[in-house]
């Protein structure tokens, strides 16, 4: 039933910037995260960006912090991540995750651990997007 439509892939030059959007087919509750994660060839998934819905409240992945900022236009049901500062190890397919948490605390560190660990077989994914950051 929920499609995630995503876009602003691209290659950029060490330092550049990108700005990724992903737009639900329907509503997002409240007690939902929303964002990115991403995957290296031969890697494991990897939190870039969630954001609680019901608040925007965001939590980012450690390698991130300080350089990407995720924003959501709930009226318009996207969310948008703008990537700046980056380097060839952002270099990754970026997908647009959506995530029904069962958590009280609106936050989304515990389901970005949880995205991390299952991959595709929890919540509902994107089809991805590319990102090349090159020297």
């Amino acid at each position: 039933q929920l499609q995630l439509a995503e876009s602003g892939g691209g290659e950029v030059q060490t330092g550049g910037s990108l700005a990724l959007s992903c737009t639900a087919s329907i509503e997002t509750p409240d007690t939902t995260c929303m964002g990115w994660l991403r995957q290296a060839p031969g890697k494991g998934h990897e939190g870039v960006a969630l954001i609680w819905a019901g608040t925007g409240n965001p939590t980012y992945g450690g390698s991130v912090k300080g350089r990407f900022t995720i924003s959501q236009d709930v009226t318009k049901r996207t969310v948008s991540l703008q990537m700046n500062n980056l380097t060839p190890e952002d270099s990754a397919i970026y997908y647009c995750v959506r995530f029904r948490s069962g958590g009280t605390t609106p936050s989304c560190a515990a389901a970005m651990s949880v995205l991390e660990r299952v991959g595709k077989g929890l919540g509902d994914w994107g089809q991805g997007t590319q990102v090349t950051v090159s020297s």
